[in-house]
C-alpha cells in the first residue's frame, strides 16, 4: 500500500463540480462537505474510497467540498489530486 506524500486539489467550487484536497496523515480520513450529504454522503464517501483503493492508497486525508458532482465526478478527482500529490510506498 502507498502513502500520499503532498498536499495537492484537484477540481473546482462551481455548480456540479467538486473540490478535492488531498494530504499526508497517519491514517486514512475523509471528509465530505456537501449541501446534499444527508441524501448522497455515503455515495460520496464510497466514490472516494473506490478511487483511494484503486491507487493503493490506504493512509490520507481527503476532503471533498461537493457543489452536486456526480459519483464519475468525484472518482476522477479524487484520482487526478492523488496523482498530483505523488505516493510514497510503505
Amino acid at each position: 500500500m502507498s502513502n500520499v506524500i503532498n498536499p495537492a486539489v484537484c477540481g473546482s467550487l462551481q455548480s456540479n463540480d467538486c473540490l478535492v484536497e488531498v494530504a499526508p496523515a497517519d491514517t486514512l480520513i475523509i471528509e465530505v462537505q456537501s449541501p446534499l450529504k444527508d441524501r448522497f454522503g455515503d455515495l460520496m464517501e464510497a466514490a472516494v474510497r473506490t478511487s483511494l483503493q484503486a491507487a493503493g492508497i490506504d493512509k490520507a486525508y481527503v476532503r471533498v467540498t461537493d457543489r452536486g458532482a456526480l459519483d464519475c465526478t468525484i472518482r476522477a478527482r479524487t484520482k487526478v489530486a492523488l496523482e498530483r500529490a505523488g505516493r510514497s510506498h510503505s
